[in-house]
């Protein structure tokens, strides 16, 4: 299989409120926008990847779904979230693989993890060996 692109999909029980949230609330930026004017479907940028969120869905999305989101800075992003009344499930914290995460969630239950690489963790360190 060679994967040239991909995308979550996102099928929410209120698809205004959940574009309310992804690109309001978070601030997500749009790739695209398709479908009927009144409910469209909508692409957003997340870094590498993309966030369709499109269609509706009686039942929500399934318990399992996570999305997992790098950011500059955990603590602003806690700040600026809580502002905005988003409902934070986890403080942000040191993990002891060295990453700083915070939870929260869409409105829909949506479980969001927010991820800070600290500079001196060995994600940000070039592997490589040197010439």
């Amino acid at each position: 299989m060679d994967v040239l692109s991909s995308r979550t999909l996102l099928r929410p029980a209120d698809p205004a409120r959940s574009h309310r949230f992804y690109r309001e609330v978070l601030g997500l930026a749009v790739h695209r926008e398709f479908g009927p004017p009144d409910e469209p479907g909508v692409v957003y940028f997340l870094g590498q990847g993309l966030l369709e969120v499109s269609g509706r869905s009686d039942d929500g999305p399934g318990g399992a779904m996570m999305l997992w989101l790098q950011v500059r800075d955990v603590e602003a992003e806690h700040r600026r979230l809580r502002e905005a009344g988003v409902s934070v499930l986890r403080e942000p914290r040191q993990e002891p693989w060295g990453l700083i995460e915070m939870w929260i969630e869409d409105p829909d239950g949506v479980r969001i993890v927010l991820v800070e690489v600290p500079a001196d963790h060995p994600l940000r360190r070039d592997l490589r060996p040197l010439p």
